[in-house]
């Protein structure tokens, strides 16, 4: 059985290479920025039609991930 494809991609050439919402150009830090400066989700998704809400929840899970990667490589 394969493994779901990913909804967060890295592509050379696409945006220098930064991890991306697959098939947008629309980039992980875009989509924190947008939280962080208080968009709700709803709007978020209203301003980017090509988004679904697993996209968010993407890119929150990745970003989480990353943070926990490199808190690991501090701490050891």
């Amino acid at each position: 059985m394969s493994s779901p494809p990913s909804l967060i991609t890295c592509t050379p050439g696409v945006r220098s290479g930064k991890p991306c919402v697959a098939g947008t150009r629309i980039t992980v830090s875009d989509v924190l920025e947008y939280l962080a400066s208080g968009m709700s989700q709803g709007e978020i998704l209203s301003d980017f039609p090509d988004l679904r809400p697993e996209h968010i929840q993407a890119v929150l899970r990745y970003a989480a991930d990353r943070e926990k990667r490199l808190s690991e490589l501090t701490v050891a």
